[in-house]
């Protein structure tokens, strides 16, 4: 069953990094910015299967507030870019 899971993992991370190539290379700073918040939440999918594969809470405790304080972040550059800070 374990072998399951890697197989995902490993689907997941070949997502991020598809997603850290649109990162840099992206032409705007739009796609820049939906890039890094695919990649915070592919990451906190990645974390949470994890933790469901290992049978782990404290992969899934991470994964929330990692998923919190992405989401700030987002919110914190879209009102860089938007002119409000």
């Amino acid at each position: 069953m374990i072998e399951a899971w890697m197989i995902v993992a490993i689907i997941l991370s070949l997502m991020i990094l598809i997603a850290m190539i649109r990162l840099f290379l992206g032409p705007e700073i739009s796609d820049r910015v939906v890039a890094f918040d695919t990649i915070n939440t592919l990451t906190v999918a990645l974390m949470i299967m994890l933790g469901v594969a290992f049978s782990e809470l404290f992969f899934v405790e991470v994964a929330i507030v990692y998923a919190i304080l992405s989401f700030v972040g987002t919110l914190l550059i879209a009102k860089y870019i938007g002119g409000e800070l």
